[in-house]
């Protein structure tokens, strides 16, 4: 079954804008393949459907707490977030 028929039966709308291509969301689909290749893809099967939704939760919660990532300065999504929006702040009250 291909991808866009198992969406097509799912009622969803592929995330990509032009044929072929996914540029318009660079980043979602980096990170659909991190994600792929660092549980799904490890795992030959899945006994059901709450254990990958479960391995699923589980490595968001520490791919936006835990994984430190050098392009933000060695530190977490998480972490990357407050420090942006408190600097916002910050720049908007000099404002």
């Amino acid at each position: 079954m291909s991808y866009t028929q198992r969406l097509a039966e799912a009622k969803l709308v592929p995330s990509v804008g032009s044929v072929g291509d996914s540029y318009d969301n660079a980043l979602a689909e980096t990170i659909n393949g991190l994600f792929k290749a660092e549980v799904i893809w490890r795992q030959r099967s899945w006994p059901s459907l709450a254990v990958v939704e479960m391995a699923t939760l589980r490595w968001v919660d520490w791919f936006n707490n835990q994984r430190l990532f050098a392009p933000i300065g060695y530190v977490t999504p998480a972490e990357a977030e407050v420090n942006y929006y408190a600097a916002k702040q910050d720049l908007d009250m000099a404002a």
